[in-house]
């Protein structure tokens, strides 16, 4: 039986870890060769690469800033010398601050929107200059929870992620006369090396307030952005897609 996305080229950016880790794997599984962005992990993005050519496909690993333009073309120039082409691009890499508004430094605010926001615009020009060329592709952004919740202490991500999901939908009203289909993956809570920083027991502090009872992996997300670059979701474009077990859809509610 033949893979949904079998001889598809991908770049995923921060597929060191995480999330960005597992939708390369998954991307690998259903048919994909991936080039794996890292921007100081590189044992980890090595290990991403490995598990990718045990599956029997192909994978590299590159280095890139994706909040500078000269990382970004290099990034892009070596995976077009790589694979020859780009079918499907995952925006992942995103950093984050812990701290109150009124406390937050400028350079602090700089960092987290030059990689989630401005990194997300980059990628996507890029990516979107080559897919028109091409006749066609799949771009698909990470969101978060903080598209639609107000998160404190989380204010520079939060702005990056509400940014994310609105340039998603300018992308795909402006790239999809070109065959280029947009979209946003906004994941829950998901259970990673970052998030288990952030409690005692990161498990039982979200699964109690998550309609299906459990937090969420990688894979999760991971799923949902293999649907989303396969022609399963040919008439899919402009959308936010909440890979959550229904958290952002419970309201508080005094009741329970």
């Amino acid at each position: 039986m033949s893979l949904p996305l079998e001889g598809k080229t991908a770049l995923v950016t921060g597929a060191s870890k995480g999330i960005g880790k597992g939708i390369a794997l998954e991307l690998a599984r259903n048919g994909c060769s991936v080039a794996v962005n890292y921007h100081s992990d590189e044992e980890g993005a090595a290990a991403t690469v490995r598990e990718i050519g045990a599956m029997g496909r192909r994978a590299f690993s590159v280095k890139a800033d994706v909040g500078r333009s000269a990382d970004v073309d290099r990034m892009f120039a070596e995976s077009l010398g790589r694979f020859g082409r780009l079918d499907i691009l995952v925006n992942n890499a995103g950093v984050q601050t812990w701290k109150a508004l009124v406390d937050l430094e400028e350079s602090e605010w700089d960092r987290v929107l030059a990689t989630n926001l401005k990194g997300c615009f980059l990628c996507t020009q890029r990516g979107g200059r080559h897919m028109k060329e091409r006749g066609g592709g799949s771009i698909i952004n990470i969101g978060s929870g903080c598209n639609k919740w107000a998160f404190p202490n989380l204010v520079d991500y939060t702005a990056s992620k509400g940014g994310i999901e609105m340039f998603t939908k300018v992308a795909a009203v402006e790239l999809g006369p070109h065959g280029i289909r947009v979209n946003c993956v906004a994941p829950g809570a998901i259970e990673i090396e970052r998030t288990q920083e952030e409690s005692g027991n990161y498990g039982e502090t979200w699964a109690p307030l998550t309609p299906l009872g459990r937090v969420g992996t990688p894979l999760d997300v991971a799923r949902c952005v293999v649907f989303l670059a396969s022609e399963a979701a040919d008439f899919i474009t402009g959308q936010t897609i909440w890979v959550d077990g229904g958290l952002f859809s419970k309201p508080a509610w005094p009741y329970d």
